[in-house]
């Protein structure tokens, strides 16, 4: 799959990356994904309370 990103989303990548803390693009959008993830399960149990 490929995925176009726009300058702003591009610059936050890059941005991380320069922290050091992630080694590869992959790996910011993986965490991102893994946040949308958590925070769609939390969103899901707070409609079943």
């Amino acid at each position: 799959m490929n995925i176009k990103l726009t300058p702003e989303q591009e610059n936050f990548i890059q941005a991380k990356l320069q922290t050091g803390k992630y080694k590869s693009a992959q790996e910011v959008v993986a965490i991102a994904l893994h946040l949308m993830k958590l925070k769609d399960l939390c969103e899901a149990q707070s409609h079943e309370e």
